[in-house]
């Protein structure tokens, strides 16, 4: 095991999701049929994520997850559990590199409150069998609601109003997670990808968006949600390129919002895309001005099995490290392995190599740099 750090992130960590286990995707479908009942398959997803809890613990890694195993979408199903928002099909579904996701989306029908969500009782469930490791939990960035929900606008003829009330809702729910136990919460965040590339952003433009305020904007809003997060609480976020069936849909550095990312937002940490060229180089960590701001290297990829070469990967820590203090510096896969139910292109066992691999190059890099 590695050195725990005096708080998450981890030297070795994970984004979230896990490949769904074939016993729970026929259980999916046998709830589809009516063979099986919610509870029926409430008990087997239970049974599973106390499975994958155990191989995390196994494989090294020291806040553990629940796979995100009880959902079909990394996001779609936090925020149709919000009140006022509803899921409904979709003409099409989003566009990913070569690839389509299924019909499937949310809208908001009235005014947006956090209330009772179900993600409440699936934390407290991961709280009681992590045991001693800490339970970390995911959920998407308020932005995502903003970003891809369609809006009635005779419940919110004003973006503003909109967003008042989802910075409300996302307060309350940063309040609920800590009250049953939550001191781990990761918030995922594809939005910021609309504006890395010079092809997105002209896209952007061409809609009547100034890009430089859309980001101003994004920073806003996750500022506003964590502003009252309980001081031994630690919020991260993960920004992402997008993720389905091993494809993505953006690509480009951080370099236009660098400034905006890493100068801007008030969270304890950031887990980034860095596993290939798409992703752009370090430069932009340069605008890292905080000595508590940690920066969680996505260097291994979870989009395919093949496991990267060791020294190469301790390599580009030590390039990242001219940028940012290698104290402040940890490693993780790029991205969950299943961001939807239908998971990436590689096997189980696979997944499992690429968590351990992460495991032993931290465990290497950060015990030798200690000495």
């Amino acid at each position: 095991m590695i050195e725990t750090q005096c708080k998450a992130p981890f030297r070795a960590d994970h984004v979230g999701s896990f490949l769904r286990p074939e016993r729970l995707k026929q259980a999916r479908l046998q709830k589809q049929n009516g063979d099986i009942t919610a509870e029926q398959l409430r008990a087997i997803e239970d049974e599973e994520i106390i499975r994958l809890v155990k191989k995390q613990k196994e494989a090294g890694i020291q806040a553990v997850t629940d796979g995100e195993l009880r959902r079909a979408w990394w996001h779609f199903d936090f925020l149709g559990g919000l009140q006022g928002v509803d899921f409904y099909e979709t003409e099409r579904g989003l566009q990913f590199h070569g690839v389509e996701t299924r019909a499937h989306g949310v809208k908001v029908t009235g005014k947006v409150d956090f209330g009772d969500h179900p993600f409440i009782k699936d934390y407290k469930f991961l709280h009681s069998v992590a045991g001693e490791h800490v339970a970390k939990f995911t959920i998407p960035s308020p932005n995502m609601l903003l970003a891809r929900a369609q809006v009635d606008e005779l419940v919110y003829p004003d973006q503003e109003e909109l967003i008042n009330d989802l910075i409300n809702a996302y307060q309350k729910a940063i309040q609920a997670f800590y009250d049953a136990g939550c001191r781990y919460l990761q918030l995922d965040d594809t939005s910021w990808a609309s504006l890395f590339s010079e092809e997105n952003r002209e896209k952007l433009k061409k809609n009547g968006q100034d890009p430089k305020k859309a980001a101003e904007n994004y920073a806003r809003v996750i500022n506003e949600s964590i502003k009252n997060k309980p001081k031994d609480m630690v919020i991260t976020m993960h920004i992402c390129r997008g993720n389905f069936k091993s494809t993505y849909t953006s690509t480009g550095g951080y370099d236009p919002v660098s400034e905006v990312i890493f100068g801007g937002l008030q969270i304890d940490g950031l887990f980034l895309e860095f596993d290939d060229e798409r992703s752009g180089g370090f430069e932009p960590l340069r605008h890292v001005n905080r000595s508590d701001l940690h920066i969680v290297l996505g260097l291994i990829t979870s989009k395919f099995g093949e496991l990267e070469n060791q020294e190469s990967i301790k390599a580009r820590i030590e390039e990242a490290s001219k940028y940012v203090s290698k104290e402040q510096l940890c490693l993780s896969p790029q991205c969950g392995f299943a961001s939807t139910e239908e998971g990436n292109l590689l096997t189980e066992e696979q997944q499992w190599a690429k968590i351990r691999h992460v495991v032993a190059i931290a465990n290497d890099v950060w015990r030798s740099n200690s000495n």
